[in-house]
Order: C-alpha cells, then sequence, then structure tokens
C-alpha cells in the first residue's frame, strides 16, 4: 500500500524480492510476484536461523515469512497517496514496528532479520544499525537499475524502519542500575531469582539521616528492567533505584546463552 506504488524498497529479504520481480517484470515481462520470492529466499535463510537461533525462533519466524508471502499475493496493491516522501516514512515506520515486536518476542520477520540477530549476537551491535549497513546493497540496487530518486526514497525508509526497531526491540541496549537499600541480602537473593546478572556491592551514607546504606550496581538491558525493578521491590518496598543510560560496556556482559548456560547449571546444582 506504501512501498510498492512508490518504487520504495523495503529492508532485507522483502526489497530484495521487490527488485527481483521489479527487474524481471520490467527487462523480460516475466511477472513473478514479490511475495513468491520472499518465500522462496527465505529458505537458506531459515536454515542458518535453524543452526544460529534455535528451532523456536526458526519456525515462528517461518510462519511469519510464509504469512507475508501469502498476504503479499493475495492483497492488491493499492496506492494511498502518490506522495513518495510519505510512501516511504508511512512504509518504513510501519515495516520496522512489525520487525520489532516480532523480535521483541523472540523471533524475526526471516530474511536479513535472522542475519542481522546472529550478526548481533557475536558482535553486540543493534539489530537496527546492522540492518541499515545490509540494506546499503538494496539501496545502491534501486539507484542503478530504477532510480536514484527512488534510492534516496529508500534511504528514508529503511532509517525510519531501524529506528523504530532500535526503539522497541532493546535486548542490545544497556543501563547501569544504582539500587540503595537497608535490606541488602534479601535485594540481592530476589535479583539472583530473577535475573542472570553481576553485581557490585558498594558501600554508601544517606545525607540526610547519617545511616549506612547498600549501593547495589549492576548492568542490565532494558527488557531486563521491569524484572529488576519487580525483584528489587518484592524484596524492600523502599528501595532508591536510579538507571543511568550505558553507553558501551567492556569485559564480560553475559548474552543469552551465557545466561541458559547458567540458570542450568543452577538447576543441575540444586
Amino acid at each position: 500500500m506504501f512501498l510498492i506504488p512508490a518504487d520504495v524498497f523495503s529492508v532485507g529479504v522483502n526489497g530484495i524480492s521487490q527488485l527481483i520481480s521489479g527487474v524481471l517484470a520490467k527487462a523480460f515481462n516475466i511477472n513473478i510476484g514479490t511475495g513468491v520470492w520472499i518465500f522462496i529466499l527465505n529458505i537458506p535463510i531459515a536454515i542458518l536461523g535453524w543452526i544460529k537461533l534455535g528451532r523456536s525462533a526458526t519456525i515462528l519466524s517461518l510462519l511469519t515469512v510464509l504469512s507475508v508471502s501469502v498476504m503479499t499475493i493475495v492483497i492488491p496493491v493499492v496506492q494511498v497517496t502518490d506522495n513518495p516522501l510519505m510512501n516511504a516514512i508511512i512504509g518504513g515506520v510501519l515495516s520496522g514496528l512489525a520487525i520489532g515486536l516480532t523480535m521483541k518476542y523472540g523471533f524475526s520477520t526471516g530474511g536479513m532479520d535472522i542475519v542481522s540477530l546472529v550478526l548481533s549476537k557475536t558482535t553486540g551491535r543493534t539489530v537496527g544499525s546492522l540492518m541499515f549497513i545490509i540494506n546499503l546493497f538494496i539501496i545502491a540496487a534501486a539507484g542503478f537499475l530504477f532510480s536514484w530518486e527512488s534510492a534516496l526514497y529508500t534511504i528514508i525508509s529503511i532509517f525510519c524502519t531501524t529506528q523504530v526497531v532500535d526503539k522497541i526491540h532493546t535486548s542490545h541496549q544497556k543501563v547501569t542500575a544504582f539500587i540503595m537499600t537497608n535490606r541488602t541480602e534479601e535485594v540481592i537473593f530476589s535479583v539472583q531469582q530473577s535475573i542472570v546478572r553481576g553485581m557490585t556491592l558498594l558501600p554508601g551514607t544517606g545525607v540526610f539521616s547519617r545511616k549506612d546504606v547498600s549501593v547495589i550496581m549492576m548492568v542490565v538491558t532494558r527488557y531486563e528492567l521491569y524484572d529488576l525493578e519487580q525483584a528489587v521491590y518484592n524484596a524492600d518496598d523502599k528501595a532508591f533505584i536510579n538507571i543511568i543510560p550505558t553507553q558501551t560496556v567492556f569485559g564480560q556482559f553475559w548474552s543469552e546463552d551465557d545466561q541458559k548456560k547458567i540458570r542450568a547449571s543452577r538447576v543441575e546444582g540444586l
């Protein structure tokens, strides 16, 4: 409704499918729908996802790909507006919303999303930034094969998509939490039962009360903030928590795979 009518290209495999479908139609008069190419190109990437992300995430991603392919084939192309800038922005935001929501719940919309997730696990970079780098190919191809105006609008669309993805998919965005409490051991135990993260215990003194207080410092992802808050206040409803954005972390910061291994070892220890 937005991207295809305006010759603005989507991200990842969807964008590559648009390119292939458009080139075949214009150069060879071969009309194979975008939805068909979406399904075909996702097959080898699904194999990568099965190996790197696991069975559950890959199956859910394949269901998403199948539904996108079917909907793209079944729903006719309807032009909502002839303003290419509006098409690029709205199409990019809606794509980012869909991609971000699927990633937030542990799977993806398939294609280059899977590649971005795999690279994100190994490099620690945000999914949105990796998606933008990967999609530079689509931008260049759109310029050479169609028009540079389409490429420029595609840049806007992909930028909108990656920004929305990083706002929703926050598992790689880190924050530092400072927890001030008088019930140190209870809070530490409660947090350890909920989150697999390291903690540093610092001494402190309340300026107003002149009483000793413990300060627990830990770095968590934005995904874990809610669980951290609940764990702290279950142990000490008078605790004070200060959350600070963290730009970069050096050293060991446990990944999801590391956390799973630690949880498994705890269960075996019990």
